[in-house]
Formats: structure tokens, sequence, C-alpha cells
């Protein structure tokens, strides 16, 4: 079996080289007909593109991608042509809760409490797409205080309506909205473009506004507008339209501006990679015996006075925004040679008043 690896994936050189007969390591970007030709096997990122254009003529049969996300991944034509695929759903939602939510969305919300004066108990936070992430992130905000509205048209239409709010609920009644759905370019669930002017517009509390599921969930020109105008108080972005290539007004607007890296941890990473060389191992009925455990951090062992302390020393987004907003031409470094995080449970916490 030959199979044509990502580098940038963590975790998986020792596991993958047990299981495949011949590995060929290379960039994301660079997947080229010419190098897929031979393969049985991909596993790949959001980077690669598995479409006609690249599979056409192979003799690739199945495609990992170790990301929750696969809109980088043509189903129709995979269908049309065998292949089968797989992504990682729920991977890494811990570590994506933790940036939006424990460690990103919590970071996120410390600072804005200490240097934006938001009052936590007194916010509503709306959330759009209520899945593995989002699920977490309800649970995060409420454990904070904070009033949670959820919106999910898909969950809401199999569910039914208790328990979820409309988007125009959600537009007059919150201070912070935080997106967390997949991408749909067309249907009754379309999410591409969201957030445009006619959103931004119908806004009545001038909400903090983030983004972390994916950049073309909201429209660019329309949130520098809304920025620029008032109609928002804030945004906090970590994925953007036409990725590396982002908007620098933008970048220069928002309160924190990071390069894709949400789901960045090693928890998440190492949970992703697994997924996909269990899939892999199902698939061509393979036996192997592999671990993949991510290091322990550099310093496990944190002393802080308050948890709100302690979780910006594991993690403080502004580290990762200062560093893009002064080299924003480097995104791609940025988040290729992202050092993983670990979450938070890999930690030990001291001198805090609980």
């Amino acid at each position: 079996m030959k199979v044509i690896v990502d580098d940038k994936i963590p975790f998986i050189k020792e596991a993958i080289e047990k299981i495949a007969d011949e590995v060929v390591y290379a960039p994301g970007k660079d997947f080229t007909p010419s190098l897929v030709k031979d393969a049985d096997a991909l596993i790949i990122r959001t980077r690669t593109r598995c479409n006609r254009e690249l599979l056409e003529g192979s003799k690739v049969k199945f495609i990992a991608t170790a990301t929750i996300g696969f809109d980088h991944i043509d189903a129709e034509y995979c269908r049309e042509a065998g292949i089968t695929w797989t992504n990682a759903p729920g991977c890494n939602s811990a570590s994506v809760a933790q940036y939006r939510g424990d460690q990103y969305l919590q970071s996120s919300l410390i600072l804005l409490q200490a240097l934006k004066g938001i009052n936590l108990p007194e916010v509503t936070i709306g959330i759009i797409g209520v899945g593995n992430v989002g699920s977490k992130v309800a649970k995060v905000a409420q454990e904070l205080g904070m009033r949670v509205l959820l919106n999910d048209l898909p969950r809401e239409d199999k569910e039914g309506k208790q328990g979820f709010s409309s988007l125009q609920t959600l537009a007059e009644e919150c201070d912070i909205l935080t997106f967390h759905v997949p991408l749909y370019k067309e249907g009754r669930y379309k999410t591409c473009h969201l957030a445009d002017d006619a959103f931004f517009q119908s806004l009545k509390r001038k909400p903090v506004i983030i983004n972390t599921s994916r950049g073309e969930i909201i429209e660019t020109g329309a949130l520098l507008n809304a920025l620029e105008t008032g109609l928002i108080s804030d945004a906090i972005i970590d994925v953007w339209e036409n990725e590396p290539a982002i908007n620098l007004t933008l970048l220069d607007k928002v309160f924190l501006g990071t390069p894709h890296i949400a789901g960045y941890s090693a928890d998440g990473k190492a949970n992703a990679t697994r997924m996909s060389l269990d899939a892999l191992c199902r698939y061509f009925n393979v036996q192997a015996d592999y671990q993949i455990i991510p290091p322990a951090p550099s310093q496990p062992r944190i002393t802080a006075d308050t948890l709100s302390a302690a979780y910006l020393q594991m993690y403080d987004p502004r580290q990762d925004s200062n560093a893009l907003k002064t080299h924003p031409e480097l995104f791609e470094k940025l988040r290729g040679d992202y050092p993983l995080r670990r979450e938070k449970e890999a930690y030990t916490i001291v001198n805090h008043p609980e």
C-alpha cells in the first residue's frame, strides 16, 4: 500500500510507517496529479483540494482528512469515482471549544472582560451551530454565568424548535455571536456568507463577532463595514476568506486575529491523526499496533491566584494575534509551524482560591 501524507500532520510518521509499505510526505498545497497518481490512499488536511482535477486517472481509493471540516473534498466526484473518504468529526471539539471556549473563547472572554469592560454574567452569547464544538462552547459559556441562545437550523428541523432560537432572535438579543457551522455553499442550510450586509444591519446590540468555523461564513466586506460603522463593537477572527491572502485592513481592525489555528491543540491533532489511521486500517483491513500520545507541556504546573490568570498562562491568544498582525505575510508558516498546545487536562493549577 502506498500512502501520500500531508507533512504537517503531527504524530503520524512512526505509526503510518507500520501500516503502509510506502509513505511519501508532501506539503498539502503541493499535492499534484502526478504525485498522487499511483497512490492507494491520501491523508490530508484542508489545504489539499481533492477533486477531479487532482484525482482523475489515479489509483486512489481512500482519502482521510485529519480535520472536522470536509468542504475541501469533492464528495460527488469521489462517489462517482468509487473513492471512499472520511473526516475526523469531533476530533478536536474539546480543543476548539478551548480555543473558542475553555482556552480560546474562555481566554478571549477573559481578555474582553479585562480590556473591554464586558461583564460576562450580564452578557448574552449566541452560538450559531451547535454540533460537537458549539455544544461544548455552550457548556463553557453557561459555566461562566452567561445567558446562552442556540441557533442550529438542521438540528431544529430534526429535533423541534424547543431549545433553539432564530437567527433574528440572536441578532436582537446577543452581546456576543460566535459561529460554529460547517460551510455549505447552497441549499436550505446554506452558510456561505451567512453573515452578510443584511445580517449585520439586523443586529441590535452591537455585539462582538467571533468566527472560528470557516472564513467564507462571514462576508469580508460586510464585516469590515460593520466594524467601521459601529454595527458591531469588535471581532475575533481565526478563519478568513481567501486564506492565506487575508484582508489586511480587517486584520488590523479586529480585537484578535489568528492564523486558522483554532483546533491546533496537541490533543486534538493526536485524536485526528489516530482517527485517520484507524479509518485507513479498517478500509484496507490492516492490523497494526501503534500509539499516538502528545508530549507533555513544557510547564505542566501552573501557579496562579485565579483561574482566569491560569487560563491565560495555558494559552493567551494575544501572542498568536500579535504574531499574525506583525507578519501577516507569514500566515501559512505561522499555521504550518504552529507549536501545538496542550489542553487544560494536561496541567495542574496550584494556589488558585478554589
